[in-house]
């Protein structure tokens, strides 16, 4: 990919999660949705890549490794919290990544894509952009016959014929650090929020003359925006048939995925059959040849070779190759 770097935008508070806990520490499939775009991030190989925090700052660093810190200390607007890095990356020169700590679907593959397909284009900005059966609410992509991205038109201001278009910019984009450092110190809190805002550099960008890309995803749902508990809901749910997706690819049989709930970092088998009900948790490690369930759950549980459990808890335990636990059972530590 080249060298590249990241800004992953984690400092709001999120007051429709109702809750006294920042919305980006919530946790979807075992992992803080911060965490999930970091992840995204780093297997990405982004060189440098920098967490912009500031509602529980302190508690949001704790759930963080190797991430450069920014603090945005008030709340005024994206484009206020991206300027935070200004000065960490005052000697880069190349593409900069922003995407958001509460869009915790994005695959890393997607990241690599974008900023390739930036590098390609020769544009100063390149925005992620999906195709939306349903686009109302979002920002409209306006192009020019040959493709290239003349605007953003936001869903109210949007005219009739502009509402029909089904391309949206999902807030995640690709920058020359240099140009977006540039433009950002000439955008404006003439809003109604009096606020920052980071799109407000493309119309500086296009006024003069400079190229904005469009760059759609395959998959819309990676654009996901956590927002209330509903859409936490809607997450835990496409990452469930991720995650079973991947173990059932490398030869794990889950008999039901829609009642199988694997967390994150867990570790799973060959030949190991899962059966419907079970919750397998976070660092979690089952051997080759198991039979796990119906309805087992498993924290943090080292399973051997060859073991069967039925309708069991076990909670940071050690369960042996010819152990036999009974149906029932619940064992912590």
């Amino acid at each position: 990919m080249g060298k590249a770097a990241a800004i992953v935008l984690a400092a709001g508070q999120g007051s429709r999660m109702q809750s006294s806990k920042a919305k980006v520490l919530h946790k979807v499939a075992g992992l803080e949705m911060v965490n999930h775009a970091v992840r995204s991030v780093q297997l990405a190989s982004f060189q440098e890549i920098i967490v912009v925090v500031g509602y529980q700052g302190d508690k949001v660093a704790e759930a963080l490794e190797g991430v450069t810190l920014a603090w945005q200390e008030e709340q005024l607007g994206t484009g206020h919290a991206v300027d935070q890095c200004r000065e960490i990356l005052q000697d880069f020169d190349g593409p900069v990544l922003v995407t958001y700590g509460d869009t915790p679907l994005f695959r890393s593959a997607t990241f690599q894509e974008l900023v390739e397909y930036h590098n390609q284009n020769g544009s100063v900005a390149t925005i992620l952009t999906a195709l939306f059966d349903d686009p109302s609410g979002y920002g409209r992509i306006l192009r020019s016959d040959d493709g290239h991205v003349l605007g953003v038109v936001e869903h109210k201001d949007a005219s009739l014929e502009q509402r029909e278009i089904r391309e949206i910019n999902t807030g995640t984009y690709c920058f020359d650090s240099k140009v977006l450092f540039h433009y950002l110190a000439q955008i404006t809190p003439e809003n109604a929020q009096a606020e920052y805002y980071l799109p407000d550099v493309l119309p500086l960008m296009l006024k003069d003359g400079h190229k904005i890309g469009g760059f759609v995803l395959g998959d819309p749902a990676e654009s996901m925006g956590i927002n209330d508990r509903i859409q936490l809901g809607m997450a835990e749910a496409i990452l469930r048939d991720r995650i079973c997706a991947h173990w059932q690819r490398v030869g794990v049989t889950i008999m039901d995925p829609k009642t199988t709930w694997i967390e994150w970092d867990c570790q799973i088998g060959q030949d190991t059959v899962i059966y419907p009900g079970c919750f397998i948790q976070k660092g979690t490690i089952i051997g080759e040849d198991c039979r796990i369930g119906p309805n087992c759950r498993l924290e943090q549980a080292q399973i051997g070779d060859g073991v069967t459990l039925e309708q069991v808890i076990i909670s940071g335990r050690v369960v042996t190759k010819g152990e036999k636990i009974a149906p029932f059972s619940s064992m912590t530590k």
